[in-house]
Formats: C-alpha cells, structure tokens, sequence
C-alpha cells in the first residue's frame, strides 16, 4: 500500500524530533551531565530489588558495636583500643566453631599499647586458624608506609594471569599502589592471605563498586572479600581481561579501572551479625568451663566469617545506595556474596545503550507526532516514562546496569521537542480546520476531524451523501407580517433549533438560503449509517418544530410547517470557490434530485419525502410509505418516493397506509375507478390519498397506452 504524503511527512518529523532528542541526551550522558540523575535512578533500584542470594546464609559478621565496646569498659575497665588478646579469643572460638574462613576487616599497623606479647598472642592464634584473612593494607604516605614488598612476607597467594597486559591497556593505574602500609610482622608473617581494605565510593560518596585487587611492588593484594575466599580456597587460579576477571570458576564483570558493579542484598543486618562481646565472652567461658553464651553452637559452622566494626566511633561506616549507614565490613561481605552466587553486576556496553537510546527516542517520537491528542500525549509521556524504567528493572534482574536517566531524558526531550513541533505544524493545521468548518460542522466532527486530517481533501472528491433540503411553507407570506427584527428572531430560533439536530446526528450543514437549510452526511468524515441518521434527523426536526410551532403561532399568528426532501447518491464535495473565499459544499444531479424532491411534498400533502437510494439505506427500526412514482424536472427517469415515519406512528395509521398501498397499486395498474374509490374513503384522513383522489379526477377517461402511474412534475 502507498504512503500518503501526509504520513511521510509525520514520519519524517516524528524521527528527526526522536534523532534530536536522542542526540541531546546521549551528549549529556557522554560528558557525565547525567551521572547524579543517573546515581539516583540506580539506588531506587537497589532499593526495590534488593534481596538475599543464594550465598547469604553462608556468611556471617561480627561486629565489633557499641554494646562491644561498653561491655568492655564496663565489665572489664579496658578502654580503646583493645588488647589484642581479646581477637585472639575472638579467632579461637571461630575456629573452635568450625568456621571455613575468617577475614579482619582491620588495619593493626602498630604494635600494641599492651606489650609484645600481647601482639604474639593474636599471632599465634592467626597462625593457628589456617584459613585466615588479614586486611590490613592501606595506601598513603604516613609513619611506616614503603614502596617495596617486604622480603619476609610471603602471604599473598593471588596469581592473576594477563594482569600485565591489562594494565598496560586500563585507561588509568588507580589499581597499582606506589605505597603501602603492611601491618605489624606478627600479623603479616601469619596470615593466610594479606588483603586490602580500601574501598573507593563514586564521585558523590556513595559505595556502588569495588575494586577486588590491588597490586604492590608486583603482588596482587585481594580486596577482603575477596580475601576470604582465597583463604578457603588455596592456590586458586585467577585470570584478567578486558571486560571481566575469572577467579576459580567465577566470572566477574570489571569495567576499565577493574572496578566490579556490587549487588547489594538489602539494609545492613541481611547478612546476619553477632556482636563481637558475645563472641569473646563465650570463648572465655568455654575455656572456664562454662556454657557459652551463643547458644547455636552452628552458627559459624561451614560459613565465612567476616569481623569489623560498626561503632560509631571507630569510622567504618559507608553511605550505599541501600543505606545511609553501613558498616563497611558488611561492603566486604557482599563482594565475597557475589562472588559465591555469581551475580555481580555489569555494565551494559555503551554500542547497545546508543542504539536503544535511537530506538526509543525515534519510536516515541513517531508516537507523539503520530497520536497528538491530548489523551494520547498523556498516553505517550506515561509510556516514554514508564518503558525505559521498566526496561531498567528488568536488565538489573538478569544483572545489568542499563542506565535510566539518559532513556528518560532522552523521552522528556523528545516529548518536548515533538509537542513544540506539533504546536508549530499541526496547531496550525488544527486552526484552519476550526476555523473553515465550525460553521456548518458540528464540534464533535470538528475535532474528530482536527485528529484525523488525513480525512479531509480539501478540493472535490465522489462521495455517496444523504443529502437534506428543507423550506418552510409560505415563508413569503409569513415574512411580510414581520418586521425585521421579529423576523431575525424568528429565524435564528428555528435554524438554530433545526441546525442543532443535524449535528448531534452527525451531519454537515452545507449552507443557509433564507429560511431553507442544505445539509448532507457522510462527508468530511464517513458515517456508515448515513442514511439512517439523515432520516432521523429529518423526523427529529419535525417533532421539533411541533413542540415550537404553538408558541411560534401565538407570536406570528400563523403556522410554522417545514417541507423536507432527502435523497441518497454520489456527488462531488469539498471546498470549493476562489482561492481567496471558498464553501464546504456539494455538486451533482443527486443533489438537484434531493432539492426536488422538498417541492415535490407540496404535490402530495406531505412534509418529509426520500427517495428509493434513501430508503433501502434504512434498517428495521423505520417505516417508509410509498408514495409514488415521479419524473421531476430535468430528469427523464422517474424516481419512487417515500414518506419516512416513526414505526410508532405508522403502527397507530396502519389501517390507513394498508388502503392507500391498495389504492396506490391500483393506480399504478392503471384501474383508476378503483383507485379513486380507495382513496376517496381515505381521504379526509390522508393527505396524499386526497392527492391522488384529486389527481384521478382529473385524468382522461382513455389512458396512454404507455401508463405507469408516473406523476409528472411541470414546476420545481
């Protein structure tokens, strides 16, 4: 099928306003204009979506809190820092419970206030656990800090293949450390795995990602989460390139700077936390002979172990998108979380982020330049809002970052664009439609039209029309008794009342000729059941004109009554006159025919008369009465008219119109006697039978041998 030049025209429009706005916002997005909007948009999903993995039970926490620190002070009268006795029955009693790995989210980079044995103490309980993690190096030029790796340590077990050629290529080398500061020997000699604590928030603060190595003087320090899995999990093979790291079997997605996307499993708590306090005490009663006071003695059973701190004095407290307060051990154990199930966040490839931002955008302003009414622009901007959000859900459910913010500004833009754009082009279009059509169509086919232009030609076209000539009876006269202003009055009262009828049953008025009205239906919009609505119409303004003709007569003094003649059939209409002035109107011999037929009604008594194309229009719910066979002026073939009627009032005269068909067949087959009696009975009840009783009387007594019972009209 062949594209209008209209809808070429929208289509074009629609995706160049879709182009530009999708320009304007991947321009946004490529210079990092979005990035606070877009931060935003990925907390709140954080926060919808967050939820335990299958990983979570497998790893606890224990934090050294404010009740820790109390019972402390309280209980035993030991101020910060602790000694670190009380960590090496901490580390007793996780692996008396039989924990898999246990990681220290602390930096212990001097010796201890208590003494060197005290140090030793958590030494040899380290050294005893066989599964230890350690973090506690830090980057920073301050007292202790070096640029070379020690020759006594040995605990860094993390061999990561390519990370060379990787480095070689990453846009920056945040992940190497010119410096760092290893904690004390008895620490450092002991461990299992040597780890790095440090964890960078995104530029507004907020901890979204991690980065899980860091390299010093050539070794490869395991951010702690990470830390506490190469302690379980010795000798494990590890494997950089761009786009991803494999440690083991797990894939991780890494963007340039290594940094790995976190899913957060929900506020802190989700995973679940011990307070150190009832860690230590339990260990000490054990070793009294008491019972402890965990009483799940499970707890730690199997599962990674993860201790820090959550006092509010001791700063390990981190803003994430799911809270504003999260200790940062609980960072390290979502990193080891999405390690074990696998479902690290990735970004989605900025090629795929373009072309959807394209498609989108174009598509939504297809959308509003196509659909630009006002409940459809409503329609359009939910949609533009709600699809890119939507789409974002869903990518973070199967694990991407697809960002929001540059689909939303890129559909706000779009919006923007395509409404200004039709405000400047269809608004004006939408103007000339109202203005050159409110005359003589009514509102509602007015903005139907104002939706749908592609429905109006201006100029001609063929249309089958149902076509409405109306006159009132001896207007002349009538008018003469009036002076001016009653006659306006009077006038203005019936167009008005006629003219209201003819659009709320869909029609158009075509013009006014004094007193007569020229309507028509089916244009500029198609109406199936034009010929039914036309006759409605036409019956609808005879009640009308009933209900007024009584108080109309007590003003003029005389009796208002409308002739109507309708006829169904092809005609040219459009806009047509000079380029300067121009009507709404209709041409052709359908035309002539219907204005034909209202004279005609004076022939027969009646004041509603169609045609044969007008009647078969017509479904059950209408009675239409033959009344004859005519040959009007300037057509040779005759037409076979109808008086329409409600079946109400054709059920109440039924006894009437039964004789007058009777009467009228006669009449037809030429037994004019007969017909002349039928209709003489009648006669004084039906207008049209006095008619043709009339008419009987008046023909000769030898009857043309040709006689079809035509009624041959002399006069217009």
């Amino acid at each position: 099928m062949q594209m209008s030049a209209e809808t070429r025209k929208k289509l074009r429009q629609g995706l160049c306003v879709g182009l530009a706005g999708a320009l304007l916002a991947l321009f946004l997005w490529f210079f990092k204009g979005l990035d606070t909007w877009e931060y935003k948009t990925w907390d709140w999903r954080v926060q919808l979506l967050a939820r335990p993995g299958i990983a979570t039970d497998n790893i606890r926490i224990i934090l050294l809190d404010q009740d820790s620190l109390d019972w402390a002070k309280e209980v035993n009268s030991l101020s910060w820092p602790w000694p670190r006795e009380l960590y090496a029955a901490l580390i007793q009693y996780c692996k008396r419970s039989g924990a898999k790995a246990l990681a220290f989210d602390v930096l212990l980079t001097e010796p201890s206030a208590y003494g060197v044995a005290d140090d030793e103490a958590l030494g040899a309980a380290i050294a005893d656990f066989n599964a230890f993690a350690a973090g506690s190096v830090f980057l920073g030029e301050h007292t202790g800090s070096r640029n070379h790796w020690p020759k006594d340590v040995t605990a860094s077990n993390l061999i990561v293949q390519g990370v060379e050629e990787w480095l070689a290529t990453a846009p920056d080398q945040k992940m190497v450390l010119p410096r760092a500061t290893l904690p004390i020997a008895e620490v450092s000699q002991n461990v299992d795995v040597l780890c790095d604590v440090q964890l960078s928030p995104d530029k507004d603060g907020i901890y979204r990602r991690a980065e899980l190595f860091h390299r010093f003087d050539g070794h490869n320090l395991p951010i702690v989460g990470l830390g506490a899995f190469l302690a379980a999990h010795r000798d494990t093979d590890a494997q950089i390139a761009p786009g991803h790291l494999r440690i083991a079997d797990h894939w991780i997605p890494i963007d340039s700077s290594g940094r790995s996307i976190l899913r957060f499993r929900g506020p802190s708590g989700t995973h679940r936390m011990i307070s150190a306090a009832s860690v230590i005490q339990s260990e000490i009663r054990i070793l009294q002979g008491e019972a402890p006071t965990i009483k799940d003695l499970s707890l730690f059973k199997d599962k990674y172990v993860f201790f820090g701190f959550s006092a509010p004095g001791l700063l390990d407290l981190r803003p994430t998108p799911v809270s504003g307060i999260y200790p940062g051990v609980e960072i390290h154990a979502t990193i080891l979380d999405n390690l074990l199930a696998n479902d690290f966040i990735a970004s989605v490839p900025s090629g795929i982020t373009i072309c959807l931002i394209l498609a989108l955008a174009m598509g939504f302003g297809l959308f509003i330049t196509f659909f630009n009414s006002f409940f459809k622009s409503i329609i359009a901007i939910v949609f533009a809002l709600g699809l890119p959000t939507i789409l974002a859900l869903i990518a973070y459910e199967v694990g991407y970052w697809l960002p929001l913010a540059v689909q939303l500004t890129a559909a706000v833009l779009t919006l923007i664009s395509g409404l200004i754009v039709n405000y400047a082009t269809e608004g004006r279009q939408k103007r000339f439609i109202k203005n050159a059509f409110k005359q003589y169509l009514s509102p509602a086919v007015i903005d139907q039209l104002i939706q749908h232009p592609e429905r109006l030609k201006l100029g001609g076209e063929r249309r089958v029309l149902s076509i409405f000539f109306s006159d009132l009876q001896g207007f002349t006269t009538i008018s003469e008794g009036l002076s001016p202003e009653d006659l306006t009055a009077l006038l203005n009262e019936y167009l008005t009342a006629m003219t209201d009828i003819i659009h709320e049953e869909g029609g158009t008025v075509d013009k006014y000729e004094g007193d007569a009205i020229i309507a028509f239906w089916n244009a500029p919009l198609g109406l199936p059941d034009h010929g039914c609505r036309a006759v409605t119409a036409a019956l609808r303004c005879q009640a009308r004109l009933a209900e007024l003709r009584p108080a109309i007569k007590a003003r003029i003094g005389k009796e208002l009554l409308m002739r109507i003649g309708l006829n169904t059939g092809a005609a040219v209409v459009g806009n047509m006159g000079s380029y300067t002035r121009f009507d709404y109107t209709m041409l052709g011999d359908s035309v002539n025919l219907a204005a034909r037929l209202e004279g005609v009604n004076k022939e027969f008594g009646t004041y509603t008369m169609i045609s044969e194309t007008t009647r078969k229009e017509l479904t059950e719910g209408f009675v239409a009465r033959e009344l004859g066979r005519v040959a009007v002026v300037g057509r040779k073939v005759p037409v076979t008219i109808y008086e329409p009627m409600w079946p109400a009032d054709a059920k109440a005269r039924e006894s009437i119109l039964t004789r007058f068909a009777a009467g009228l067949k006669y009449y037809y087959a030429g037994d004019i006697p007969s017909a002349a009696e039928v209709f003489a009975a009648i006669a004084n009840q039906d207008a049209p039978a006095s008619h043709y009783l009339t008419k009987c009387r008046s023909l000769p007594e030898s009857l043309p041998a040709d006689w079809q019972g035509i009624w041959i009209m002399t006069s217009k």
